[in-house]
């Protein structure tokens, strides 16, 4: 017969299996996104990943065959770069609600989010749990503790 605290933990340890499938579900529709401009004239069609890594460049039509090289790299450039910001626009929405209060995903894409809310000093847990943590398994007296990772 199992006690509450072992009740508890299973429980715990439920929801952190779920949120973990939930990461991968959430990993996949990241590696999904596709995001694709195209230049003035339908000159020049562009297509990124979810990384911003150009995938595919189509000419639709024979405009760039007219263009001086200045103005043809020009607007590789600047189609790709379009590209890039939606396919960014597209990731940020996804992870939008799977981010810490206070964490935007657009800023995280871009490297200037405060990633030191993402892992709080203490976790979030039941007072049942940090009791355990910090003195064992009440009942049983100062039981074995749980060795603390060190901090970075």
């Amino acid at each position: 017969m199992s006690s509450p605290y072992d009740q508890h933990i299973e429980e715990l340890l439920g929801a952190y299996r779920r949120e973990r499938a939930q990461i991968g579900e959430l990993q996949r529709t990241m590696r999904e996104v596709k995001a694709s401009a195209t230049a003035p004239r339908q000159a020049l069609k562009v297509t990124v990943n979810s990384q911003g890594e150009v995938t595919e460049i189509e000419f639709p039509t024979g405009a760039y065959k007219r263009m001086a090289p200045v103005e043809l790299s020009q607007m590789l450039l600047t189609t790709i770069q379009k590209a890039r910001t939606t396919a960014m626009a597209e990731v940020a929405e996804v992870l939008s609600g799977h981010l810490p209060a206070g964490v935007a995903a657009a800023d995280l894409l871009r490297g200037k989010a405060d990633l030191g809310g993402l892992l709080p000093e203490m976790p979030p847990m039941a007072d049942e749990v940090r009791e355990y943590v910090a003195d064992g398994r009440p009942g049983r007296g100062a039981g074995p503790r749980i060795a603390r990772p060190p901090v970075a």
